[in-house]
């Protein structure tokens, strides 16, 4: 009984947020990265950011923005997804292995903070294109108290059911052979759909529409970037499952570069073509078929709140391992449930620039560390590695102090250029 009970109490203490994935559990290969990575990179906050592109700048610099920016953001998530998979460690993991195990736990908790924001965004605009579709397609006016509870639960629901089975069952074989088709399928029919429209309008007119000046190319350099940022904080969770460090690099570059510039650029040909102020998910289902689109695209959205979920999950287990990921998981679906019910959840700009500004600088240390040649075998374990820290603090005050005497020059570009460099340069050999 006393050999049983110590038996308990090990498996108990056994941190896997912290402990290096097996080698028979990395089963990720490069396809499984690029289709997961390109479901993640597909939403309807994804082309609604697109859609922040106009009228500030005009067609030809927005797409510059896009397409530099996505590849761009994308390579970071590739930089961090092979340092994932080539010491098995979770993001949290790496947190612990930069920062030091007592310090790592302040970006830690940020970083299920904002994961547990993120989902909440994800139910919110699920439940509110769940009433458009409801009104469209049955002439039912859901925006009330009881369609506002009743689709919130359906998807806090859907959700929690996903994270009580298996993430890895989940990536290689439900989304990879069905999701993801039919989400390509939607995003095909509304780019033609839209195309079609400003094909009509004049293609000549929208390819030379100029912007008004609002917004500078770094300042929207800045938000295209930040999108793919927001993910930085979540890519080992899932690449410390690859089978190689190059499959997990190239399929998450790949696989989330092509979905942000298909978003966002989506999002900016939908603005450009309808009514002033118009709601993007109600011109979304005005479109021909767009009412089975924006549907499918929906069903896609779960999975991002899935992510988010899983990983906040993992961050979780990691300052508290008796819960497990699984129970960590439906106890944070359920309060981001009541969170989507209760917060005004639609400003997404400004929260996702504050976003960037503490997690560009954190994963600039991260990488200038444990990103460069020899960066995994020079990581030591410690309780803080202060500079480190003073470098990702450092790094978050040039963030706010360039967005605000120098917006001109962008913000999260050389705020991680300046922390990375630093990082390698003080990296312990």
């Amino acid at each position: 009984m006393a050999s049983d009970n110590a038996s308990t109490a090990s498996a108990q203490a056994v941190n896997s947020a912290l402990t290096p994935t097996p080698p028979d559990a990395r089963v990720f290969d490069w396809r499984t990265q690029a289709s997961l990575w390109f479901s993640l990179g597909v939403g309807l906050l994804v082309i609604q950011m697109g859609s922040y592109l106009t009228p500030a700048l005009g067609t030809h610099d927005a797409m510059l923005a896009i397409a530099l920016g996505s590849v761009l953001g994308a390579g970071l998530l590739a930089w961090t997804a092979h340092i994932g998979a080539s010491t098995g460690l979770s993001s949290a993991g790496i947190m612990h292995r930069t920062f030091g195990s007592h310090f790592a736990r302040l970006p830690v908790l940020l970083n299920i903070a904002q994961l547990i924001g993120w989902t909440t965004f994800e139910l919110v605009i699920m439940r509110d294109g769940s009433v458009a579709i409801a009104k469209e397609a049955l002439g039912w006016d859901a925006s009330g108290l009881g369609g506002t509870l009743a689709f919130t639960v359906l998807w806090g629901g859907v959700l929690a059911l996903l994270l009580a089975g298996s993430m890895v069952t989940l990536v290689r074989k439900t989304l990879a052979r069905y999701a993801l088709p039919l989400v390509i399928a939607s995003l095909l029919w509304l780019t033609f759909q839209f195309g079609a429209q400003a094909q009509a309008n004049g293609w000549e007119a929208f390819w030379a529409r100029a912007g008004d000046g609002s917004m500078g190319w770094p300042g929207a350099l800045d938000l295209v970037i930040a999108m793919p940022v927001s993910w930085l904080p979540l890519v080992a969770d899932y690449a410390r499952f690859g089978r190689s460090p190059r499959g997990a690099l190239g399929g998450t570059w790949v696989g989330y570069a092509l979905a942000n510039v298909w978003c966002y650029a989506l999002g900016l040909l939908v603005v450009s073509v309808a009514a002033p102020g118009a709601d993007l998910v109600g011109v979304l289902l005005l479109a021909q078929g767009g009412l089975v689109a924006l549907s499918l695209i929906l069903v896609d959205e779960i999975d991002n709140a899935y992510g988010d979920v899983h990983s906040a999950s993992v961050s979780a287990h990691s300052l508290h391992a008796p819960w497990s990921v699984r129970g960590w998981g439906l106890a944070i679906a359920a309060a981001c449930t009541a969170l989507a019910l209760v917060l005004p959840m639609h400003d997404l700009e400004p929260f996702l620039l504050l976003l960037s500004s503490v997690f560009v600088p954190l994963f600039g240390v991260i990488l200038g560390r444990m990103g460069l040649p020899g960066g995994h075998a020079a990581a030591q374990e410690k309780t803080v590695d202060w500079s480190a820290a003073i470098l990702w603090l450092a790094g978050i005050a040039l963030y706010h102090a360039l967005s605000q005497w120098a917006p001109q020059w962008g913000a999260a570009l050389p705020t991680l250029g300046a922390t990375l460099v630093l990082a390698g340069l003080t990296r312990q050999k």
